[in-house]
């Protein structure tokens, strides 16, 4: 009996805290965090694509700042490639904190296989990162796939891109997706690729992207009743980009998405926690002011069509 009556007050505590630790989660709370000293970030994400290049430069800001980061003025910016070819990049009076590299005729920046320093002098201090381009597949279609409703989702219509990965392993990539001139950029969007895989050791290497990859150019929302909507329906467009990107990108991306991809909630309990994520920038002085950010030279690929029916 006592055994009985034990086993019972113990299940009792435990639907008890259960039950506080639910109705505790609808509390709205507002925590006070400590003052941080804000924090360089480098974006540098060049491609060969023709056109203008832009790198951007901002600080960090409070957790709970709801404005854009503030850009940082008065930087210089250059990139060397190893054939000593340098693209120098010009403050943009327009935007602060951009600054902007403008192609003369065709000029391109980026050769595959060529390898590029990035140079940042700012505040006193220099920050450098190095990064390789990698090669990168061809797009050899798009296609619209139409699928019928079930219990869980209405008729759809679901665009896919079809390219093959290069024979042999360790090739990354980053799949970028436009919907109607629209980038995809949800935190669940980011669509990455390890050979035509998702990791090391998949067995992905020189084949067709796996499916979950070719489908993640599908934008999936709701529409004011929580009802999931067709990612896509005649008259709408398609464009997508394959980026080459190193493995440190990839890593640096995948980082990306686990600290911004939160699912909140209850499951936020067990979720990881949040920290800043790992970066290929330096300061030359070891004792110097940290960065964050991150370079990288990518080859592109890029194919778009209209669904007509």
């Amino acid at each position: 009996m006592k055994k009985q009556l034990y086993t019972f007050f113990i299940m009792s505590v435990s639907v008890l805290a259960a039950g506080l630790l639910f109705s505790s989660c609808e509390d709205e709370i507002s925590p006070e965090l400590e003052k941080a000293d804000p924090i360089l970030v480098i974006d540098a994400w060049l491609t060969d694509i023709p056109g203008s290049q832009v790198i951007t430069i901002t600080e960090t800001q409070p957790y709970f700042d709801k404005a854009l980061p503030p850009g940082v003025s008065g930087a210089t910016v250059s990139v060397v490639d190893n054939e000593g070819n340098t693209f120098l990049f010009q403050e943009d009076a327009a935007v602060k904190g951009n600054y902007v590299w403008t192609p003369i005729a065709s000029e391109v920046i980026g050769t595959i296989g060529r390898t590029f320093n990035l140079v940042v002098e700012v505040g006193g201090e220099t920050f450098v990162a190095s990064s390789r381009m990698g090669r990168v597949p061809t797009i050899d279609s798009l296609t619209f796939t139409f699928e019928e409703k079930n219990s869980i989702t209405p008729d759809m219509y679901l665009a896919e891109f079809w390219a093959r990965d290069f024979t042999g392993p360790n090739d990354t990539y980053r799949i970028k997706a436009w919907k109607n001139g629209v980038l995809l950029n949800k935190p669940s969007e980011l669509n990455l690729a390890y050979d035509a895989g998702f990791s090391a050791g998949g067995n992905f290497d020189g084949v067709v992207f796996a499916t979950p990859i070719r489908q993640g150019v599908n934008p999936f929302e709701e529409d004011d009743n929580n009802e999931l909507l067709s990612p896509y329906m005649p008259g709408d467009s398609i464009y997508v980009e394959l980026h080459s990107i190193t493995l440190e990108a990839f890593n640096f991306l995948s980082e990306v998405a686990i600290q911004t991809n939160r699912p909140g909630g209850f499951s936020e309990l067990f979720a990881t926690p949040l920290s800043n994520v790992s970066t290929n920038i330096f300061n030359e002085n070891p004792n110097g002011k940290p960065v964050l950010g991150f370079f990288n030279v990518a080859s592109v690929s890029a194919l778009g069509k209209k669904f007509e029916e």
